[in-house]
């Protein structure tokens, strides 16, 4: 009888998750299913190669992209070392104490702070205070600050799945510390932290908030010459075409577009992430 209701009971939690899982993935379809039809129209070669002109009525969206390359690679060379050295030296070498457990409780914190208030201390501290003024590197800086906490917190999850008997493994046979974590451990838990990492660089590259204070420009009919220049961006330029321009109507298709590439650019990075662990982990056990 027992059994009989324990079997009960799991056909029931599997229906439930199954159906939360069907609710999902039938929201994604209609989202992308919108999306896709209302702006496969404008998808074509000029429109991925050309500035936008005529008001942003007509043309395409490069400059959008090419100003969203560059603050993406600025965030992942500035957000990726920093935050996977930091993951290190808190689970390999720091103390853990009070003091250890404190900084990451601040971190998990920091992840959750609204994007809107990391661009408003981007104006304050890249902007003003450094004087980058409204540019590429200052929406990079604000961006790379956004994500570490992410990358910190996905890369020491990383490292905390590797056995404790592989660093003592290299420990007794006289390794040094360093050495224990370059060869027994970063081998094994890279894969986990390029993934947290992408992931993170996947939504950098979708914020509107902290690049709108910090270097995202209306309108540019050309591309940025150089790091502290302006930008168009494509989540701005998104969030100009449907909520801001004059004509909104009228370039109602040039957004469903933008967000194709925009959803197609993040898609592409996570597909990515994914590849490189699939490798890495193929290659370790090689």
């Amino acid at each position: 009888m027992t059994n009989r209701i324990n079997r009960i009971k799991e056909k029931i939690g599997f229906s439930i998750l199954a159906t939360c899982l069907a609710v999902v993935v039938f929201i994604i379809v209609v989202i992308f299913s919108n999306i896709i039809i209302n702006g496969y129209s404008v998808i074509n070669l000029d429109f991925l190669i050309k500035a936008p002109t005529d008001g942003m009525t007509k043309g395409g969206i490069m400059p959008a992209i090419v100003g969203t390359f560059l603050v993406t690679v600025i965030t992942a060379i500035l957000s990726i070392p920093l935050g996977m050295g930091c993951a290190i030296y808190l689970n390999e070498y720091a103390k853990q104490n009070l003091f250890t457990k404190l900084i990451r409780i601040s971190i998990r914190n920091l992840a959750g702070v609204p994007s809107i208030v990391y661009g408003l201390f981007g104006v304050v501290l890249f902007v003003q205070l450094m004087n980058m003024g409204t540019s590429i590197l200052a929406a990079g800086f604000t961006l790379s600050l956004m994500t570490l906490p992410m990358t910190i917190t996905a890369s020491e999850e990383a490292l905390k799945s590797i056995p404790v008997s592989f660093r003592e493994g290299s420990l007794a046979l006289g390794a040094t510390k360093w050495q224990a974590i370059k060869t027994n451990v970063l081998p094994y838990a890279i894969p986990g932290m390029l993934t947290g990492t992408i992931l993170g660089l996947s939504r950098a590259a979708g914020e509107t908030a902290p690049i709108l204070f910090t270097g995202a420009a209306f309108y540019l009919p050309h591309l940025p010459k150089s790091l502290l220049d302006q930008f168009m961006a494509l989540p701005y330029h998104l969030y100009i075409m449907a909520t801001q321009h004059h004509a909104i109507s009228e370039v109602r298709p040039i957004a469903y577009g933008t967000a194709m590439v925009l959803i197609a650019l993040v898609f592409a990075m996570n597909l990515g992430a994914i590849i490189l662990r699939y490798k890495l982990r193929k290659n370790r056990k090689e």
